[in-house]
């Protein structure tokens, strides 16, 4: 599954393009995020994903979940956004 990976200086819009490229080819993809930013920018990133590949039948939903992760050797937790359609 495509991991994508989000911070709180990410753009939404962007994020939401890379996303329904993403799902338009492999099905389903991940989104990780640390903290509460970027968090927030990943979920609009979704609402403006369903925008962009509604016109082609595809309703997606989102699972959330924890998982962890190393970055330069500390252990972090964040969370995953599994995206797919319904």
């Amino acid at each position: 599954m495509e991991v994508l990976k989000v911070s709180s200086k990410s753009n939404p819009n962007s994020v939401a393009g890379a996303l329904a490229g993403v799902l338009r080819e492999k099905g389903s993809a991940e989104i990780q995020a640390i903290g509460a930013g970027a968090l927030n920018q990943a979920v609009k990133a979704i609402a403006i994903a369903r925008g962009f590949v509604a016109p082609i039948g595809m309703d997606l939903v989102c699972v959330p979940a924890f998982t962890d992760i190393n970055i330069e050797g500390d252990q972090k937790t964040a969370i995953k956004l599994i995206v797919e359609p319904r």
